[in-house]
């Protein structure tokens, strides 16, 4: 496997807050390989954004600070560099998409305006016409109908999906090596979500750039992503392909997630979800931050007093389960108490 573009390493980011700490990333570490799309899954507040925002260097201080870590971008660690430095890798080098493009981009420029400054603030020797054109055709390649009349529009006369396909042109402007998009779809009906997410991965294609793909939805996991990232209480819980993930997951929120969400290839009697609600990332749970919801726990002693670390499960699948070879037998026992024949597959 070639090198990775992106490394975390021992990630924490915590933000100070009048109730206490609260630790949104907690010793997070993965990698990002050229090319791939890699999923980052879990509920709110399981930490996505947060790494995301960590990676760009968007968090913003007071209340918030990273106190832990690195983050190795082309081997280059993105915490210790300037200001201006990281703001010429933003955009330039990595791209991001943001949940909800109506509040991320300026009302009073023109959307046109705002992907030819992204173009002209990395390439000073770019004229406003070359820019222009420039513009017009980011805004043809992810679909924008009559680019030339849209260029001109203000975001409030755009809908939803064209200002997110906006966003998309802006994020993919510059070529970069590292595109991030958190949430792209969330604000958009299942009709423009799936024209959209076709959008971004025609982007990537275009461009040959490593994608995050921050979602909690798992039917955007299955079809888009490579790998899979599995968050929880601010911590990575499992990593493995996709496949692995949907087929056999090792950890038991992993297979909560998926026992919780509706099928359409198969007649549910009725779902199973996760019981209890997510930790508070002040007072995290000793133990296993999972164990107080954990189907597979059962009260053991060592789920209570030990963090579990990322064990290797086979096949470069890894999880923080104390124990991840009983999984597969709860996957079984949820199967059938929802009425399936089967456990597996992707939702």
């Amino acid at each position: 496997m070639s090198s990775p573009v992106l490394s975390i390493r021992g990630l924490t980011t915590e933000f100070v807050t009048p109730a206490g700490v609260v630790k949104a990333v907690n010793d997070v570490s993965w990698d990002l390989y050229p090319g791939e799309t890699l999923g980052v899954v879990g509920e709110s507040g399981s930490g996505k954004s947060v790494t995301a925002m960590s990676i760009l260097g968007l968090v913003q201080s007071p209340p918030g600070r990273i106190v832990a870590g690195e983050i190795l971008f082309d081997g280059r660690d993105l915490l210790t560099m300037s200001a201006r430095v990281l703001r010429q890798l933003r955009g330039s080098q990595i791209g991001m998409i943001f949940q909800d493009p109506m509040t991320s981009l300026n009302p009073v420029l023109t959307v046109g305006q705002q992907i030819a400054e992204a173009l002209q603030l990395h390439d000073r020797g770019l004229s406003r016409e070359q820019a222009r054109a420039r513009s017009i055709e980011l805004l043809t390649m992810v679909g924008v109908p009559n680019p030339e009349g849209r260029y001109d529009q203000y975001p409030h006369e755009h809908s939803g999906g064209m200002r997110q396909r906006a966003m998309i042109a802006m994020a993919i402007a510059n070529d970069p090596k590292v595109l991030i998009a958190d949430e792209p779809t969330t604000a958009l009906d299942v009709t423009i979500q799936a024209q959209v997410l076709d959008v971004l991965r025609t982007a990537q294609e275009r461009t040959d750039a490593a994608t995050i793909l921050i979602t909690h939805d798992l039917g955007l996991i299955a079809e888009h992503a490579d790998r899979v990232i599995v968050m929880y209480g601010g911590k990575v819980v499992e990593v493995a392909d996709v496949l692995s993930v949907f087929a056999a997951p090792r950890h038991p929120y992993t297979l909560g997630l998926m026992t919780s969400l509706p099928r359409l290839d198969v007649e549910l009697e009725r779902l199973d979800p996760i019981p209890g609600s997510p930790p508070s990332l002040i007072d995290l749970p000793t133990g296993c931050s999972f164990h107080p919801r954990c189907r597979v726990s059962k009260g053991r002693d060592v789920c209570r007093t030990q963090v579990p670390p990322l064990y290797e499960v086979g096949g470069g699948q890894r999880a923080a389960c104390h124990f991840s070879e009983e999984v597969p037998a709860e996957m079984a026992v949820a199967a059938r108490a929802m009425g399936t024949d089967a456990g597996n597959g992707a939702p």
